[in-house]
């Protein structure tokens, strides 16, 4: 699959199979990681066994604690991580779901049980789950173009696809609260507009507009 099927194929998955990541993948997994990690100046990390990462209530409700493994999302603290975070991770996220894999971000769930390695002024952000879907999730409810979009003149076509591809975003409780700004010279802004991770919601955005734009 290309960028643009792997982004209309993935959906944020939240019940998994028991089945473990093969060592082949984990070591993909791993690859990727750190190919991420010097990019965007983050700390990523494959936790292979979740543990109890999500034994909180609404995890078990939801039923994320069957996830068999976690990245950890981890960065030196500073104004732009979450972004760099949601920016980075879903290009993992994206990776993932090409080899078969299935992920959802979470906010919430136990930090305390979460066995990552968190230095002297770093911050873990938010968590990812990952392993082999009970199924590939769904589809949700999103916005318009013209509810998230500020256009400057006649939109180009790669604005109204980067747009498109922006609307398949996965955002925290599907909040969708960012505002794309095509301005007269025809550069875009990426506009936060305040909620729960909203700024990580803000990097996931961009990569998937980048993509569209690309293409």
């Amino acid at each position: 699959m290309n960028e643009i099927e792997v982004i209309k194929a993935r959906h944020s998955v939240r019940n998994y199979k028991p089945t473990p990541i093969e060592q082949g993948k984990v070591a993909q997994i791993k690859e990727m990681i750190e190919e991420l990690n010097k990019e965007g100046n983050l700390h990523l990390q494959f936790v292979e066994d979740a543990g109890n990462t999500y034994n909180k209530l609404l995890n078990r409700a939801m039923g994320l604690n069957s996830a068999p493994s976690v990245i950890a999302c981890v960065g030196k603290d500073a104004e732009d991580l979450e972004e760099r975070i949601g920016y980075y991770g879903e290009k993992l996220v994206l990776f993932a779901q090409s080899i078969g894999l299935n992920t959802c971000w979470a906010g919430t769930f136990n930090r305390k049980n979460l066995d990552a390695e968190i230095a002297d002024g770093e911050k873990l952000v938010i968590s990812i789950a990952i392993g082999y879907g009970a199924d590939q999730g769904r589809a949700h409810k999103s916005k318009t173009p013209e509810q998230v979009t500020e256009v400057a003149g006649t939109a180009p076509d790669w604005f109204t696809k980067g747009v498109e591809l922006a609307l398949l975003a996965p955002t925290a409780i599907n909040q969708q609260k960012f505002v794309i700004r095509l301005n007269a010279d025809e550069s875009v802004d990426f506009i936060d507009k305040g909620g729960p991770y909203s700024k990580v919601d803000l990097g996931i955005v961009k990569r998937h507009f980048e993509i569209g734009a690309k293409h």
